[in-house]
């Protein structure tokens, strides 16, 4: 075929070609089924309609189930929707929409109430209240009565029959189920949990970073060096669980001792963990003081302690019973133990209440302690009896590692204390006797000194505290 002559610039733009062209297309008109739909403005206005009225049974739907919650008796708001469950509906014809609940013809029929007088039926075939077959009905018709979280599944339509016993043994177990998970879920909001942390705690941790105390949270975290406080370049956060029942046994440790004696209230706990916490830091400046390999305190905020980390690259230093040490190291390591436990109890005036092979750390060839929270003073009412158990704690341990130079606990014991106790190494009713006689005297020394209390100050080391908002 012969090609078409080409149209100049011209042609394009002339208004004759145009009509021409128009007049060609209307030769062939559009069908009206091939109009689309939006040129009438009876179809717009339906099409609207119709998403406000699902956009309106859809905040119905969400009204309804608010005002319900988890009761029993709920109320139902279908008479006030717009759109017909079935139009409102995607599926099939032959499929029955989920939401309606008016006309179900699947929906199993629930038992029928007994009448007023008691009974149903005539002469022989009169049925009773306490009909088996009836009453077994009633109780499956009940279990919609659950809590949701119990999945019952459809008694009704495979015509379950549960026996009074089974229903009660049934209602009372999903009673139980509801309390527990109730006090799971306020213990999981109110509590510090072993491998996380409470919202409570994160928001402090949260309020470190955006102070620049700390620069990021993430394993091993991370200080922040600032002119006004210089922080180490790897620092760990000791968080003190807000749980209580650990606090129960360890009142004694923090209510009789004398620096914390007029602070200590068992009708607050919450506070004595916070006062647990300031407990560690004041220790542990003490301790720093006298050059005692420790953590150094960096900041205490509540019941979060900021402290250096031991450690290095992120790795933190090994228990001394985890340490892969030799018999020179062993016999390095106990002499250090024993020459920071005379440091502890004669310049520092503490006894560290719960040392252990799992309380000391083993870093570039040191001992270094922890965990001093527990820690008191000897003039504690128990405080020898703790380092009687201490000495015993260290002794069984080096004695077992093969070190020949070990003391016994009751060696070990005079040599921390001076004290010289003249006892047998056998008779250990006798010498923790002594000890109690010598914490007596101790006692009735104090009192009749007429020692009082004292807050502790920035003279046992360590930053001062900010006031909390919450006290």
């Amino acid at each position: 075929a012969p090609a078409a002559p080409a149209c100049s610039l011209a042609e394009v733009m002339s208004e004759q070609l145009a009509k021409q062209l128009d007049e060609e297309n209307a030769v062939f008109p559009l069908l009206p089924d091939e109009a689309p739909d939006t040129t009438s403005d009876l179809m717009l206005a339906q099409m609207l309609q119709m998403q406000f009225d699902r956009e309106f049974d859809d905040q119905l739907r969400r009204e309804e189930k608010k005002f319900n919650g988890d009761s029993k008796v709920s109320i139902s708001f279908e008479n006030y929707r717009m759109v017909h469950p079935y139009d409102d509906s995607d599926s099939s014809g032959d499929e029955v929409d989920w939401q309606d609940t008016r006309h179900d013809p699947y929906r199993a029929d629930k038992p029928q109430t007994t009448p007023r007088k008691g009974f149903t039926g005539k002469g022989k075939n009169i049925t009773t209240k306490h009909d088996e077959v009836t009453c077994g009905r009633k109780n499956t018709a009940r279990m919609d009565n659950f809590a949701p979280e119990v999945h019952v599944g459809d008694g009704l339509g495979m015509d379950l029959k549960l026996s009074n016993q089974v229903f009660n043994s049934l209602k009372r177990h999903c009673y139980s189920e509801q309390r527990r998970s109730a006090r799971l879920h306020e213990k999981k909001e109110h509590s510090t949990a072993e491998q996380a942390v409470d919202p409570r705690t994160r928001l402090l941790m949260y309020k470190m970073v955006n102070a620049g105390v700390l620069e990021n949270i993430n394993g091993c975290i991370n200080g922040k060096r600032t002119p006004e406080q210089p922080v180490p370049d790897e620092v760990v956060l000791k968080v003190f669980k807000t749980t209580l029942n650990e606090f129960k046994n360890r009142d004694r440790y923090i209510k009789d001792d004398y620096r914390f004696k007029d602070r200590f209230s068992k009708l607050n706990p919450r506070k004595i963990i916070r006062l647990w916490a300031e407990k560690e830091m004041h220790n542990l400046g003490r301790m720093k003081k006298a050059e005692i390999p420790c953590p150094e305190v960096v900041l205490l905020k509540k019941h979060i302690l900021v402290m250096s980390f031991i450690g290095k690259d992120h790795v933190p230093a090994p228990k001394l019973k985890d340490a892969m040490l030799n018999s020179e190291d062993l016999k390095n390591a106990y002499y250090q133990v024993l020459h920071v436990m005379q440091q502890l109890y004669q310049e520092c005036n503490l006894v560290h209440a719960d040392l252990s092979e799992y309380n000391m750390l083993w870093h570039e060839g040191k001992v270094w302690l922890i965990d001093v929270s527990q820690s008191v003073e000897p003039t504690h009412p128990h405080g020898l009896e703790f380092l009687f158990r201490d000495c015993r704690n260290v002794s069984t341990f080096f004695q077992k590692r093969g070190v020949s130079e070990a003391m016994s606990t009751y060696d070990l014991f005079n040599a921390v204390t001076g004290l010289n106790i003249p006892v047998g190494a056998e008779d250990e009713a006798e010498f923790m006797a002594e000890i109690v006689a010598l914490e007596k005297r101790n006692e009735d020394h104090i009192q009749k000194r007429g020692k009082k209390t004292f807050p502790v100050t920035s003279e046992d080391g360590g930053p001062p505290l900010e006031p909390d908002a919450d006290d």
